[in-house]
């Protein structure tokens, strides 16, 4: 049964490996090592958080986004390490629609291989087809960007194209976006089971 979005909800979404949580303003002390010490980190991402500046400013325009009821950002935190691990989040959410996208997600570097981003998928993918009641999930990538378009096609996402000079970027230049999605119907008949099988 599905329930009505509201961004002013505190969702928290768990299982024994990783516990995501609305963030929030004050979790700039977890996340400013990954700014100061990663800054590779948003090298493809069209918002960068790297340095002090960027960081602040990274969080406080996604907990801006979430007051609009547009964005909903979480930090997600490592059980095994006992550590913040980077943040993810849902955007351009459109009830009416049954859409939302997801995206805006990265990782330290010694979180990423380790089979992490595969849970916080499945628990966001879970949270938006089985509780908000979504029909369609997209996801979109910069098309240099291999290592995140695997990590999609790798959870289930079906490729729908590319966006040509779709945005501009920090240096000038515009990328072209890769647009993938996940359907309700492919999460309930093969994506969620093949996903949970690899957990």
């Amino acid at each position: 049964m599905s329930i009505a979005f509201n961004p002013q909800t505190a969702y928290t979404l768990e299982d024994d490996r990783v516990l995501l949580r609305p963030l929030q303003e004050t979790d700039l002390e977890y996340l400013m090592p990954f700014a100061l010490n990663e800054p590779d980190t948003w090298n493809y991402s069209l918002t960068s958080a790297a340095g002090e500046d960027g960081m602040r400013a990274y969080i406080k325009a996604a907990v801006n986004g979430r007051a609009t009821g547009k964005e909903y950002p979480f930090i997600v935190f490592d059980k095994t390490s006992s550590e913040y691990a980077g943040s993810t989040r849902f955007y351009d959410i459109q009830p009416q629609y049954q859409t939302l996208q997801l995206g805006y997600t990265w990782y330290g570097e010694k979180f990423r291989g380790l089979g992490l981003n595969k849970h916080c998928k499945f628990l966001l993918l879970q949270f938006a087809f089985e509780q908000l009641g979504m029909e369609r999930v997209e996801f979109r990538a910069d098309t240099r960007n291999q290592r995140s378009i695997a990590a999609m096609k790798g959870i289930g996402c079906i490729v729908e194209g590319v966006l040509r000079s779709h945005t501009p970027l920090a240096d000038g230049t515009r990328r072209d976006s890769i647009v993938l999605s996940i359907l309700k119907t492919e999460w309930e008949y093969k994506v969620k089971d093949d996903l949970k099988s690899r957990l």
